[in-house]
């Protein structure tokens, strides 16, 4: 089978498509005809490998898994002999940051873990970016305990994260505030936002207005530039380190001190994760926004332009299969 593989670490570079052996699942997993994947944030911290200690869960000197690709949607062709909710033929979606290997042909996941069939009446392309966004917006939302009634601002409201927590959060009943660069204030109005900062006009950090949280979805702002937005008791979290890796200190300190705090939830997924997910997508609740499409083959090409930090939403990979 055709597969994008990383035997070290490094630059977009890095990938190479080749042909590996097609898995066999085990007793307990699926055999899952891959047909859409994505190329993301996650993908990225892991071939780049930027943050050293993300080495200790993907290998220290090389990857230990050398095929990316969290986020997946296709069509289970076999499955191992005590999996019982699935049989060949289903469509399903789900995600993997433990082992990757949704940029390939087929990849294996167990019946456990975060999978389950596709929304109906959708795509394998619109089902693949539902999961890397979704659950990280959603676990931020869970720390911060986000209620109907509240105050929130979301800085970098375009990207994977920032779409779906502004989307997400409506859900919840919050107000959100949303900041984004021109072109795309209107999607993010669209996206449930009751107000939308243009950030090439105005600096956010500088607004009367005060939150019961902001949620830094790009990791371009701070703790301290952002603390006067914050009500009393107000929470700030970001999904990056932040400078000198201050975010996850700040998460220890600052809710001891009683006051406004840090929050540096570590993200986590669970079947129930996806499957709340797919029936906010049922229902028109949630809808993962798509920038570009590309082929397998072209990965390289999709990597590079989500390095840019530019792009709005996910970029989707399609999989082809020779009939």
């Amino acid at each position: 089978m055709k597969a994008i593989i990383h035997t070290q670490y490094g630059p977009p570079e890095v990938l190479q498509l080749q042909e590996i052996p097609k898995p066999a699942p085990k007793d307990n997993e699926v055999l899952i005809k891959v047909h859409a994947t994505t190329v993301n944030r996650t993908d990225c911290g892991f071939r780049s490998a930027e943050y050293f200690i993300s080495r200790f869960f993907s290998g220290l000197f090389k990857p230990n898994n050398q095929t990316l690709g969290n986020e997946f949607a296709g069509e289970i062709e076999a499955i191992g002999k005590e999996v019982k909710s699935f049989k060949p033929g289903d469509k399903v979606f789900g995600y993997n940051d433990t082992t990757f290997g949704a940029n390939a042909q087929y990849m294996v996941m167990a019946e456990g873990a975060a999978i389950t069939t596709m929304p109906a009446s959708i795509t394998y392309e619109e089902a693949a970016p539902i999961t890397e966004g979704g659950h990280y917006a959603l676990c931020d939302i869970r720390a911060a305990k986000i209620m109907s009634g509240q105050k929130v601002l979301v800085n970098g409201a375009t990207g994977a994260i920032g779409s779906a927590a502004v989307q997400l959060i409506n859900f919840f009943g919050a107000e959100v505030t949303a900041v984004c660069n021109t072109k795309n204030v209107d999607l993010v109005k669209s996206l449930g936002a009751y107000q939308v900062i243009d950030y090439t006009q105005q600096d956010f950090t500088k607004l009367d207005t005060q939150f019961d949280v902001v949620f830094d979805a790009v990791g371009k702002s701070s703790f301290g530039k952002c603390k006067p937005l914050l009500k009393k008791g107000g929470i700030y979290m970001s999904t990056e380190l932040g400078y000198m890796s201050q975010n996850p200190f700040l998460a220890l300190i600052t809710p001891l001190l009683g006051g406004k705090k840090v929050l540096f939830p570590i993200p986590t997924i669970s079947k129930k994760d996806v499957e709340f997910l797919k029936e906010l997508v049922e229902t028109n609740k949630f809808k993962p926004v798509i920038d570009r499409y590309y082929p397998l083959e072209q990965i390289l090409e999709a990597t590079r332009y989500v390095e840019t930090g530019q792009k709005t939403g996910n970029v989707v990979i399609t999989v082809a299969h020779n009939s």
